[in-house]
């Protein structure tokens, strides 16, 4: 089988006690940037797309590999040495507290920002920045890849750092133009990629937002403009669990990994 890419997108006391700052420095560059210590999943969609699966099942409990998709998610994040995440949820929500509880199979703390009605990316971010220390790592709760988690960091003076994978059948226009380290939504010399889902954040990116529901794309693209976004290229696996084919092919690929 070849290598497998893209195979097809009220705030509560955290129970976070303990966190540990601390910046790393990129000698071969000279930049000086934060490591996150937090992740978000997020995991509120409706998933239209999946139906009749998510009638009755949130999109993120969806099973694949014999195990529910976003608990892939969870161990790949503990795996990593993070402790902390906070997951977002609106449709059929108490499924996925119920699913994960507290974190502790994982040795980790998981806090749940319940949303009710969807507040689309950006506000679902919005809501839950108390419960999160800053810099944080976000990772879209319908999404399987093989990103090295604890490699990613953010620069100081950027807003975020966004991962790009290369593009899928789905989006073969791509979102945004990786150009050298730096993302740009217009005219440039680099590469239009797809943003996979991933991505480093400050709460400063969300300055001046109010709550409620908004995307993130506006949010990010104005970062762009005062080039304050910075990105890395992903090039190993990666897909989009967006439509029930997709879920399919991601099932048949881990059965055969499993088999090696």
């Amino acid at each position: 089988m070849p290598a497998f890419r893209e195979i097809g997108a009220t705030a509560v006391l955290s129970q976070k006690q303990i966190f540990f700052p601390f910046r790393v420095f990129f000698k071969h560059c000279q930049t000086v940037s934060d490591k996150p210590e937090d992740v978000m999943i997020l995991a509120a969609g409706r998933g239209e797309r999946m139906r009749p699966l998510t009638d009755h099942t949130p999109k993120p409990l969806l099973p694949v590999a014999g195990k529910p998709l976003i608990e892939h998610q969870v161990e790949r994040v503990a795996d990593a040495g993070f402790r902390h995440i906070v997951i977002n949820h609106a449709w059929l929500g108490d499924q996925i507290e119920k699913q994960l509880g507290n974190g502790s199979r994982w040795n980790l703390a998981i806090d749940y920002s319940a949303e009710g009605e969807a507040l689309e990316t950006g506000g679902g971010i919005h809501r839950a920045l108390p419960l999160l220390e800053d810099p944080f790592l976000v990772i879209n709760g319908d999404i399987w890849s093989d990103i090295d988690y604890p490699s990613l960091r953010i620069a100081q003076g950027d807003l975020a750092t966004l991962v790009m994978v290369p593009n899928p059948q789905h989006n073969p226009a791509g979102d945004f133009i990786l150009d050298h380290d730096r993302i740009r939504h217009e005219s440039s010399a680099g590469e239009r990629l797809t943003f996979s889902g991933v991505g480093v954040y400050r709460k400063a990116l969300f300055a001046g937002c109010k709550p409620g529901k908004f995307p993130l794309a506006p949010l990010l693209r104005d970062a762009m403009q005062e080039g304050r976004v910075g990105g890395v290229r992903h090039d190993g696996s990666w897909i989009d669990v967006g439509t029930r084919e997709r879920l399919a092919r991601l099932e048949e690929y881990l059965a055969h990994s499993s088999s090696k």
